[in-house]
């Protein structure tokens, strides 16, 4: 899958938040030198702000720098640098805010108005004044960070001895189809979670000050009010889209559930009410089921999609090669130095790849600092953060990924998406800092994997990944159930998670029920329950990145349902003609042209305008999703006819009561 990722390594305490323009800074000698002064100086608000971009883009490369290397060398003096670095940087955010109320009603351009009004939004991590509070929560944002990515799991004693991290508990859960063996995996990770509980509900009452002295009612409701529209009606428009997918969803839920059954048996396949056993999605948070394939494949015959085959042929290829340059017989270290030497190969080759697609479109190739400064495997020395994301260290052209790639389908899709952000990086870095973002969060996480809708099959095997594609019904089910595993299988999880954040920073989630309403959501929306009980003593919910990293997540979700509106325009251009799913616009420079034109907009305007201009409508809509998947939607009644689909969320989902028969 495409792991959903950072627009900047804001996890660890959040620093401030990168936005962008393509409108010219004010000139001190045009409008603004009309602008009103501040109270006891000499600066407009005009001034005030040009002030700001330039005190925040000379800070920015110090924030970053400090992130990356609290997220790339996890240790204490590295937590300790990140959390006075975002100390600093939230500090001065907190002064930047107090300064500029002197300037509210005051005339000022267009553009001032914007940005100081972006101004109180820069973190998702508001800070209290009080110093030593301010503090205290970048060292828990520090710390559970680290937690997060020192995360292992261990099994047995002494020399029996074995402990796992996160990559290697994925993989069980990717590979395996032994049920105890999910089963361990699964739990193993969620017990790192439990010691970062107490940390989680400090950090809460922290961040919920620092919302209040900015003026809003908790921090939820200063995520929410991001969004060039009333928070209240933010959450309305969520609830909207989701009704809009939701019955897609429903049946595929129900395909998938029924294969699992077939799989597992009937007493594993499902738990009560008809949900799906978490450890059994292939997926930790089961947020993608792309890893499921073998089992949810449609059509065996119909041709191959396995792109993970693919690129594990290439794997081998290169250590073979690299094996090859060390002699016939080569010893252990020698064998053991070819396998990482190909392992870093295959997933440079990989971003290679990726980087082919943009640069079709017209884009520039990426820096040669992104090839040298990058994590492209998991280093051997030292613990890392390996969630992908992508990093912007300077607002000047050193862009980054973090990740730890394997040779497989997932991580391949999840390089396009990364590099999706650079991209929208590059195209507006030479923007004033405080316009460097997407036109709204969904925005960013929407590029990259408008990118990947267009690596149709054709596209694949255009590039060897896989056999020349099948002109068939059944081809097209296996792609569409391919994308889907990806795309509509993440719709409810993309919404539950704030849900839940909403409901703790708001207080109707209390610290001894964070653990009951995390299950009871990921019942009401996804269908999923574990298969064993979850009580208080566990936080199932800080075993997912973004929570402890406070990631704000709705934007996911809307990047889901954006990327299709973006895929719809971008082919309408490239003058596709006949099934939107079969539209691929790689190569095509009149889609380049439109689609840079709207990354170099950044956070210029109100997103609506943005949007418009690459759609012609200023609403999100899950309209484009339903068309793309007509024909799965289709096909999926007809398999689930006679069977009874849904599910009934039990009244405390982390009970995991024993399978009964599903709602009708």
């Amino acid at each position: 899958m495409k792991y959903r990722h950072l627009l900047l390594p804001l996890a660890v305490a959040a620093g401030l938040l990168s936005l962008s323009a393509c409108k010219k800074e004010a000139s001190p000698e045009g409008p603004a030198t009309t602008a009103a002064t501040g109270a006891g100086t000499g600066e407009t608000a005009d001034q005030f702000v040009a002030r700001v971009n330039a005190e925040y883009r000379a800070a920015f490369p110090e924030t970053t720098s400090a992130q990356w290397l609290s997220s790339t060398y996890i240790n204490d003096d590295s937590q300790r640098v990140a959390a006075k670095a975002n100390e600093r940087s939230l500090a001065q955010l907190n002064a930047w805010i107090e300064q500029a109320r002197k300037f509210e009603g005051q005339p000022m351009s267009e553009d001032s108005k914007r940005a100081l009004a972006l101004l109180k939004l820069m973190t998702s991590m508001p800070a209290p004044k009080d110093p030593a509070k301010l503090s205290e929560l970048t060292a828990i944002a520090a710390r559970m960070e680290g937690d997060y990515g020192a995360g292992t799991y261990c099994t047995g004693e002494g020399d029996a001895k074995q402990c796992r991290q996160l990559g290697e508990l994925e993989d069980v859960l990717r590979s395996s189809r032994d049920y105890d063996a999910q089963l361990d995996a699964w739990q193993g990770w969620h017990s790192t979670a439990a010691p970062m509980r107490h940390d989680y509900a400090r950090f809460v009452q922290l961040v919920n000050e620092g919302a209040t002295e900015l003026g809003y009612a908790d921090t939820g409701a200063m995520w929410r009010a991001g969004y060039d529209m009333p928070a209240d009606q933010f959450a309305t428009e969520t609830d909207r889209l989701w009704e809009q997918v939701r019955p897609l969803y429903e049946q595929l839920h129900c395909f998938a559930r029924d294969r699992l059954q077939q799989t597992y048996g009937v007493e594993k396949g499902q738990v009560a009410g008809g949900l799906i056993p978490a450890h059994l999605t292939g997926n930790m948070w089961q947020q993608e089921w792309g890893n499921l394939w073998d089992i949810l494949q449609p059509y065996p015959e119909a041709g191959s999609l396995d792109i993970t085959a693919a690129l594990e042929k290439q794997y081998q290829q290169d250590l073979g090669a690299a094996l090859h340059k060390r002699g016939a017989s080569p010893d252990t270290r020698a064998r053991f130095e070819a396998e990482r030497e190909a392992q870093l190969l295959v997933a440079k080759q990989m971003a290679e790849r990726a980087q082919d697609f943009y640069v079709s479109l017209g884009m520039p190739k990426l820096p040669d600092s992104y090839w040298a400064k990058s994590q492209f495997i998991k280093p051997l020395d030292r613990d890392v953060v390996c969630h992908a994301s992508a990093w912007d260290m300077d607002m000047a052209g050193d862009v980054r990924t973090k990740m730890c790639i394997k040779p497989t389908e997932e991580d391949f899709t999840t390089i396009y998406h990364e590099l999706g952000h650079l991209y929208y990086d590059l195209a507006y870095n030479p923007q004033p800092p405080l316009f460097q973002n997407g036109a709204n969060d969904g925005f960013h996480e929407a590029i990259g994997d408008t990118i990947v809708l267009a690596m149709t099959p054709k596209y694949l095997n255009s590039i060897g990944l896989v056999d020349a594609p099948q002109e068939s019904r059944e081809a097209v089910i296996n792609n569409q159930m391919r994308m889907a595993l990806a795309k509509v299988a993440f719709l409810p999880f993309g919404l539950m998670i704030d849900r839940w954040r909403w409901g703790v920073f708001d207080g109707s989630i209390t610290p001894d029920h964070y653990n009951q309403a995390w299950w009871e959501l990921k019942a009401k929306y996804q269908g999923v329950a574990p298969a064993t009980p979850r009580g208080e003593e566990f936080f199932d919910a800080g075993a997912k990145y973004h929570v402890p990293g406070n990631t704000p997540y709705t934007r996911y979700f809307l990047a889901d349902l954006l990327q299709f509106q973006f895929y719809k325009s971008l082919c309408e251009a490239a003058g596709h003609t006949g099934p939107l799913y079969e539209c691929s616009f790689y190569g095509n420079p009149e889609a380049g042209r439109k689609f840079q034109a709207m990354l170099a907009h950044g956070a210029s305007q109100p997103w609506q305008a943005t949007l418009k201009e690459l759609t012609g409508s200023e609403r999100i809509d899950g309209g484009a999703v339903l068309e793309y998947f007509a024909p799965l939607q289709e096909w999926l009644k007809q398999q689930n006819q006679g069977k009874q689909c849904g599910w009934q969320a039990p009244a405390t989902a982390s009970a995991a009561p024993k399978a009964a028969a599903p709602k009708g």
